[in-house]
C-alpha cells in the first residue's frame, strides 16, 4: 500500500493513494423524523465509512467513520497514502494493491478484500473494503468509490460459526463411530472393550472412564481404564457398592440425570469419599451419565478429565448422545449373555458330567460353544465303560443350532449309551441309535462316530454314520486320517432302510493317540475343508505329548478355529499300555444245557489252566464259584453257558472268571433261611472272590468274578 507509482493507464493502486478531504459532519435528524435518513448517515449508522478516489487528480476522500476504522484521528491523517499504509500489515497491503491493479487492468467493475490494520495500542484489527471502478466512454478508469468497514465482529461471528460447525461435525462423527463400533459388539465384554480402548476415550474426549452396571441393589464396576493403587483399594474398594451409598455413578443411575462437575473442589465436596481417588488420578473435572434402556436404569458411565474446567453445550450433548448409544448396546449385550448362558448351561447339562477312568489309556474331552450367535448346538461326546474292560467312545453332531438340537442330542446320547452298555456290537449300537432317532418326532438327523476300544490288546472297532473320520498320531509322531467305512447319518439311514453299518478295525499301538471330533474343527465359511483337515493334522502332529495339554492346544491352536461359527466337540484317546506289561492268557469252554458231562470237563479245564499259570492255590475257590455260576445258567435260562477264564498280569494281577448266558434277568442277592435249599449262590460268590459284578449284553448277561493272585 506504500507504493506511489501509477499503474498502467496512469492510475495508482490502493485506497491509500489519495489526498484526504475532510467530510462535513452528518446533518441532524430531520424535524418530526418524517424525512428519510441521508445515504451517508445510513452508512455511518451501520459502521461503514465511505471513500471517493479521483484517479486522475490523485485525491482520496475518506469520511469520519472511515478514519475510525483505521483508528486515526483527523489531525493524525495528513492526506498522504503512506499514512494509511503504515496502519496496514505489509503482506495485506500488497495483496490489496494487487486486487486494485487487477481490477483496473482487466476491466473489472468491482473489487473487494479483507486486510489487517495495526491499531494505536498495537493490536490487530480486521477491516474490509469494497470499491466500484467508474470508467469514461472510452473505458478509461477515472474514479473509484466505495466503503471501508470494521470486520472484527463479522469474522468473529464467522469463526464462531466455523467452530460450532466443527463441534457439530465432531459430535456427529463421534456418535457415528461409536455407534458403528457398538453395533459389532455382541457381549458385555465386547462393549467394555469398545469403551475402554484409546479410540473410545478419544470419542468422549476423556482421560479416564468407569462403567458400572446395576445388579439388584448394588452398583458393580465392570470396566475402568485406570486402576487405583492396591493400597487405596484395600482402604476403600469402590468396585462393588450399594446404590444408596451416595456415590456419583449410583446417583446417576437412581436419578437418571446426567451431572457435569467442572472443578475438583466441587467434585470432592459433593462426593468426599472420592477425594483419595481424585488426588491419586489427578482428576480435575468429571461427567456422570445414566445408562437407561426401555425405561429401566441398567448402570452409569463416569468420564474423568485432567485438563478440563468447562463443559460446553456441544460437550454435554455429545456425552448424552454417546451414553444413550452405550445403554442400548449394553442392554442388547446383557440379553445376549443371559441367553447364551442359558443355552450353554443346557448344552453342558446334556453332556457327561464325569469321564470315567479307563485301564491302559487316557481320555481328554472338550466342548466349545460357537463364538458367534446365541444358539447352542447339538455336538456331544461320551465315554462308556463296556464289558470285558473295554471302553466305548462316541462323538456326534445333531443337525441344527438351537435348543431343539440340544434336546435331541441329550436323548440320543442316553439311548446310544444304553445300547452300548447292553453289550451290542458297534454296528448294532449304531443301527439301534438310528432307529431311535427316526422314531422321535423330529426331522433332524445326526452324524456319529462310535469306537469300541480294547486297550489291553489295542484293538479298536469303529462305526461311522456320516461323520468326520478319526485322526491318529502314532508314537513315532506320524499323523494321518484313518479311512473308516461309513453309512448314512442316524435317522436318515433308517428311513431309507440302509442302517446296516459296516465295521472297521484299527490297531492302536502303545503311545498312539486317537482324535475324534465334530466338523466345527475343520469347516469354516469361505474356506476349503481340505485346508481345515490339513491344519488340524498339522496341529495334532506338532501338539504336546500330554493328553490334556494336547486337547487345549487343538481347541485353540489354529487361528481359524478361534472365531468358529460352529460349536466343537472333541475326544482324545491315548493308549499308555507297554508291550509285555499287560499280558493276558485266556481259555474258553462252552457248556451245553443238555450235556451232563459239561461240568466235569469245565472243572478239568480250570484245574489245568490254573496249574499252568502258577495259580493252583486258587483252584478250589474258582472251581466252586464256576460250578455255582454255570449251574445257575443251565437251570434258570433257556440255553447253555459260555465260561471264560483269564490270567491278567500287570499292576494288580488276578484270575478273571466270566460266565455268559442268554437271559437278560440279572441275578438277585437273597438272604435264605436256615432250612432253605437255594438262594446262597451269590453269597458264595461274594465270599470266595475278591470282586464280582454283572454286565448286561445285547443277548443276555455276563457274570464276572476276579480272584487276586498272591504277591
Amino acid at each position: 500500500m506504500a507504493n506511489t507509482s501509477r499503474p498502467p493507464g496512469g492510475h495508482g493502486p490502493g485506497i491509500t493513494r489519495a489526498v484526504y478531504v475532510r467530510a462535513a459532519p452528518p446533518p441532524s435528524d430531520p424535524p418530526g423524523g418524517s424525512e428519510p435518513t441521508a445515504a451517508n448517515d445510513r452508512l455511518a449508522l451501520n459502521g461503514m465509512g465511505s471513500f471517493d478516489w479521483d484517479l486522475d487528480r490523485g485525491t482520496y476522500h475518506l469520511d469520519d467513520v472511515g478514519l475510525e476504522v483505521f483508528d486515526l484521528r483527523a489531525d493524525e491523517f495528513d492526506g498522504r497514502p503512506e499514512s494509511l499504509s503504515a496502519r496496514a500489515v505489509p503482506t495485506d497491503s500488497e495483496r490489496l494493491d494487487r486486487a486494485v491493479s487487477l481490477a483496473l487492468q482487466e476491466g473489472h467493475l468491482t473489487f473487494a478484500a479483507y486486510f489487517r490494520l495495526v491499531c494505536r495500542d498495537g493490536t490487530l484489527r480486521w477491516a474490509h473494503t469494497q470499491g466500484r471502478v467508474l470508467r469514461d466512454p472510452q473505458g478509461h478508469p477515472y474514479r473509484i468509490v466505495g466503503i471501508v468497514r470494521n470486520a472484527e465482529e463479522e469474522l468473529a461471528h464467522a469463526e464462531g460459526m466455523r467452530t460450532l460447525a466443527a463441534d457439530r461435525r465432531r459430535q456427529t462423527d463421534s456418535v457415528r463411530a461409536t455407534t458403528e463400533a457398538l453395533a459389532r459388539a455382541v457381549t458385555v465384554g465386547d462393549v467394555t472393550n469398545v469403551l475402554t480402548d484409546s479410540e473410545g476415550l478419544r470419542r468422549f474426549g476423556a482421560d479416564g472412564l468407569a462403567l458400572g452396571l446395576v445388579d439388584g441393589g448394588v452398583m458393580r464396576l465392570v470396566a475402568v481404564t485406570e486402576q487405583p493403587s492396591a493400597e487405596l483399594r484395600a482402604r476403600d474398594d469402590l468396585s462393588l457398592t450399594y446404590l444408596e451409598d451416595g456415590l456419583p455413578l449410583s446417583e446417576a443411575a437412581l436419578t437418571r440425570r446426567a451431572r457435569f462437575v467442572s472443578t475438583r473442589e466441587e467434585l470432592t465436596s459433593r462426593y468426599p469419599r472420592l477425594l483419595p481417588y481424585v488426588e491419586e488420578m489427578r482428576v480435575e473435572a468429571a461427567a456422570f451419565l445414566p445408562l437407561a434402556a426401555q425405561g429401566r436404569s441398567i448402570g452409569a458411565l463416569g468420564l474423568f478429565y485432567r485438563d478440563r474446567h468447562h463443559f460446553s453445550t456441544e460437550d454435554r450433548n455429545i456425552c448424552i448422545a454417546l451414553s444413550s448409544a452405550v445403554a442400548q448396546s449394553l442392554q442388547r449385550a446383557m440379553l445376549f449373555d443371559q441367553e447364551r448362558e442359558f443355552a450353554t448351561t443346557l448344552q453342558t447339562t446334556m453332556l457327561p458330567r464325569r469321564i470315567p477312568e479307563i485301564n491302559g489309556g487316557e481320555v481328554a474331552v472338550r466342548y466349545r460353544a460357537s463364538r458367534s450367535g446365541r444358539e447352542v448346538g447339538g455336538d456331544w461326546y461320551d465315554v462308556i465303560p463296556l464289558p470285558g474292560r473295554r471302553v466305548g467312545l462316541v462323538v456326534g453332531d445333531v443337525e441344527g443350532h438351537d435348543s431343539h438340537a440340544a434336546a435331541i442330542m441329550g436323548q440320543l446320547r442316553i439311548a446310544l449309551r444304553a445300547y452300548a452298555t447292553e453289550g451290542h456290537t458297534p454296528a448294532t449300537v449304531m443301527a439301534r441309535a438310528s432307529g431311535f432317532l427316526a422314531e422321535l418326532d423330529t426331522e433332524r438327523s445326526a452324524t456319529c462316530l462310535y469306537v469300541d476300544a480294547d486297550l489291553e490288546t489295542g484293538t479298536l472297532r469303529l462305526v461311522r454314520a456320516g461323520h468326520l473320520e478319526p485322526l491318529v498320531r502314532r508314537g513315532t509322531g506320524r499323523t494321518g486320517w484313518i479311512a473308516v467305512r461309513g453309512g448314512l447319518p442316524l435317522g436318515v439311514a433308517t428311513v431309507f432302510g440302509q442302517d446296516d453299518y459296516p465295521e472297521t478295525r484299527l490297531d492302536l499301538g502303545p503311545a498312539d493317540t486317537l482324535l475324534l471330533c465334530t466338523d466345527g474343527m475343520v469347516e469354516h465359511p469361505g474356506r476349503d475343508i481340505a485346508d481345515g483337515l490339513e491344519a488340524l493334522a498339522a496341529d495334532m502332529r506338532a501338539g504336546p505329548l500330554d493328553t490334556e495339554a494336547l486337547a487345549d492346544h487343538l481347541c485353540g491352536g489354529h487361528p481359524s478355529r478361534l472365531g468358529s461359527s460352529d460349536d466343537v466337540a472333541l475326544l482324545l484317546l491315548h493308549r499308555t499300555a507297554v508291550p509285555g506289561t499287560h499280558t493276558t492268557r485266556q481259555m474258553t469252554q462252552h457248556v451245553h444245557q443238555a450235556d451232563p458231562e459239561g461240568l466235569a470237563e469245565t472243572r478239568a479245564m480250570l484245574r489245568q489252566a490254573l496249574a499252568a499259570w502258577g495259580a493252583a492255590d486258587l483252584v478250589s475257590d474258582i472251581e466252586l464259584t464256576a460250578d455255582e455260576l454255570v449251574t445257575n445258567a443251565l437251570v434258570h435260562t433257556d440255553g447253555g453257558a459260555l465260561l471264560t477264564i483269564e490270567l491278567r498280569a500287570g499292576t494288580t494281577p488276578c484270575v478273571r472268571l466270566e460266565v455268559q448266558d442268554r437271559s437278560s434277568v440279572l441275578p438277585r442277592r437273597r438272604t435264605p433261611g436256615e432250612t432253605a435249599t437255594s438262594g446262597r449262590g451269590l453269597l458264595l460268590v461274594d465270599a470266595l472272590s475278591g470282586s464280582w459284578g454283572v454286565e448286561p449284553l445285547g443277548s443276555g448277561k455276563n457274570v464276572w468274578c476276579e480272584f487276586p493272585l498272591a504277591s
